[in-house]
């Protein structure tokens, strides 16, 4: 009795864990036994779609010499002649699954089958749509990607036909040990982790030795007005570039005891900064937002064929990001002005009247720095954009050289084209991360041990955004093997979206997504994967020439960003909107009530004058330059002149 008991227990939990978690290996049934020795083995991928064409093998047991590799093999597939071609010893051909069959192959009189229960194509949204709705319900990015990292696995499973609860606790098991491994393991996702801890490192250090404070020391001394010291603000957050995390907390603390000197409010404070720390995080070269940024780039161009590496993508894709640039432009012509409107003008003119309002202060205002010396940042700030710039061209070279026949563009061009990212940003981040260590303890700032428990925590600021980054790599792996761009094209092509309107669409969606969340991180994290591949199809689709969908797909890789950076400037559960108002020692509420006119209008002569018009092929001068003249003349009629202060 006991035998048979531990029998059936091993058959019950054979049947929940059939194999390891880490189904990504095929699956291969039993195949039929012809008389003979002869025999047809059916090997199927892993995730098998329906309408999607899918690659299946056919092993041929003994192996046949009278088959030579890369020549075509007739055969007979589910009763229709079909060419296969040879390869290593197996049978390959494309199907397209289009409902739950069994799928018969017949070569030579000799049979095999196998059943199959293809996915429906349009469960292949589930897993980043009910991402997006926790994300929406619960104001949380980390538990919203996890489920839908289990969505995504849990499908997979629940197709291969092995129950409700084996398919949850083997989908469970193949996050952990399957796709976060992957996900890893790839050896650009470590580079991106390695780089963003060294740039979080190196930013924690020059902050604590007081590099990031001499800079700002620097450029306050020019403040002797209301315009001015907006100025000198404006300045810092363009300067202090590379982090936006860093801008916000080291610009606000620093120039609030100048801003109230010359009675600015707070809210104007607290705009100025949050208004410069992402967007020039997010446009620069060289920040800690490039990782990611590059790597969901690379993500989303995986499948395509481009001719050009994740980088250039993102330098292409500048001159589309309207928002960012702009907005940054109408914050100066705000100060330029001194016209405000809205809750804005309010808030201004009461602290012209009465002074800044001085709330209790927070932790966010007691940062401990050393003696304030600005080379002390501003040279592991250079190493990093110099020794980047080097880094492309040293690796560069090792793929290209430099053809006298062409110009020094041309041969600048192809040599960033060909180079080692990743490689570069390694280099300059860590020879960044040492000069500045070198730079404290030989002055004496800091003693080498309090250097290194600097760098630990600037290792540990950035270990948020790394599990984001890690969790986003996952899903975007899973999203690939569903065919998630796929369904999205197909849909976009049936209800005929225009090509041109995609960037647009793109913006607003990115927009939404990241002002429910308060993360533009994790809004590029979902939307890259989807968007990219989707956009690229129905510009293909549409037969449009290859340089007109590259600019289109441009335009859509800006958008994600710029769309990003607009829900993080409106929404109040923003973590870089938070740091604002807590550096600039605002109420956060009353932040975001004056923050949010000034945004939107500009996001909508962004989406108005930028984005749609350059997709129909207006050079972007002309969109800038319209823009801009509609933002100054909005502040000239509908801003306010503030009351002049002695």
């Amino acid at each position: 009795m006991a035998k048979r008991l531990a029998l059936f227990f091993l058959i019950q939990v054979c049947w929940l864990y059939p194999g390891s978690a880490q189904a990504l290996e095929p699956a291969r049934d039993s195949s039929l036994q012809f008389p003979g020795n002869t025999r047809l083995e059916i090997i199927l991928p892993p995730t098998i779609m329906q309408h999607v064409e899918t690659i299946v093998e056919v092993e041929i047991l003994p192996m046949h010499e009278s088959f030579t590799d890369g020549k075509p093999v007739a055969i007979i597939v589910n009763g229709k002649p079909t060419d296969a071609e040879f390869s290593k010893g197996k049978l390959r051909f494309l199907y397209t699954f289009k409902s739950s069959e069994t799928l018969w192959v017949e070569i030579q009189e000799t049979k095999a089958m196998k059943p199959v229960r293809p996915i429906p194509l349009w469960m292949s949204m589930l897993p980043p749509l009910l991402a997006i709705a926790v994300a929406l319900m619960f104001r949380e990015v980390i538990s919203a990607l996890f489920i839908g990292l289990l969505t995504g696995t849990f499908i997979i499973w629940f197709f291969r036909d092995v129950g409700i609860i084996a398919a949850f606790f083997n989908g469970l098991l193949m996050i952990i040990d399957t796709y976060i491994p992957e996900a890893i393991m790839d050896r650009g996702h470590v580079s991106i982790i390695i780089f963003s801890m060294l740039i979080g490192a190196m930013v924690k250090l020059i902050t604590d030795n007081g590099g990031m404070k001499g800079i700002v020391n620097k450029l306050s001394r020019f403040a002797s007005t209301p315009r001015s010291g907006q100025f000198s603000t404006w300045l810092m957050g363009m300067a202090i570039f590379f982090d936006d995390y860093a801008n916000t907390l080291v610009v606000g603390n620093t120039i609030k005891p100048i801003t109230d000197r010359l009675k600015t409010s707070r809210e104007k404070l607290a705009y100025i900064v949050d208004s410069t720390a992402a967007p020039m995080a997010a446009i620069a070269f060289v920040t800690t937002w490039i990782g990611a940024q590059l790597s969901y780039i690379s993500d989303g161009i995986r499948t395509l064929e481009l001719d050009e590496t994740p980088y250039q993508v993102f330098i292409y894709s500048l001159q589309y990001a309207f928002y960012p640039f702009l907005t940054l432009a109408f914050v100066g012509m705000l100060i330029y002005q001194q016209r405000d409107f809205g809750p804005m003008f309010r808030a201004e003119n009461k602290a012209r009247s009465n002074g800044a309002i001085k709330p209790v202060q927070t932790e966010a205002e007691n940062i401990e720095t050393g003696k304030p010396r600005w080379f002390n940042a501003v040279i592991p700030v250079v190493i990093v954009v110099f020794g980047t710039i080097a880094g492309l061209v040293i690796t560069g070279l090792e793929v290209v050289s430099w053809d006298a026949a062409d110009g020094f563009s041309q041969n600048l061009s192809n040599i960033i084209g060909q180079a080692d990212t990743y490689r570069a940003l390694l280099w300059s981040s860590l020879a960044a991360a040492l000069v500045a260590v070198l730079l404290t303890v030989g002055q004496k700032l800091l003693t080498l041990k309090e250097s290194i428990e600097s760098l630990i925590e600037g290792f540990k600021t950035m270990l948020t955004a790394i599990l984001i980054l890690v969790m986003a790599w996952a899903i975007a792996l899973i999203t690939q093997h569903l065919h998630t761009a796929d369904f999205i094209s197909h849909v976009l092509l049936n209800l005929k979206v225009s090509p041109y309107m995609i960037p647009a669409i793109t913006f607003l969606f990115a927009a939404g997504v990241a002002f429910s969340t308060g993360s533009s991180w994790g809004t590029m994290a979902i939307l890259y994967p989807l968007i990219l591949p989707a956009s690229w199809m129905i510009c293909q689709a549409n037969q449009m020439e290859y340089m007109e969908s590259l600019a289109i797909f441009h335009n859509v890789v800006s958008c994600v960003l710029a769309g990003s950076v607009l829900g993080d400037h409106i929404s109040p559960i923003s973590d870089t909107t938070i740091l604002s108002s807590l550096a600039s020692g605002c109420n956060h509420i009353e932040h975001v009530r004056t923050q949010m006119p000034y945004a939107l209008t500009v996001g909508v002569v962004a989406i108005l004058l930028g984005t749609i018009p350059a997709a129909y092929g207006v050079p972007g001068y002309i969109n800038y330059l319209v823009a801009l003249l509609v933002l100054f003349g909005v502040i000239s009629v509908f801003g306010k002149k503030l009351i002049a202060t002695n």
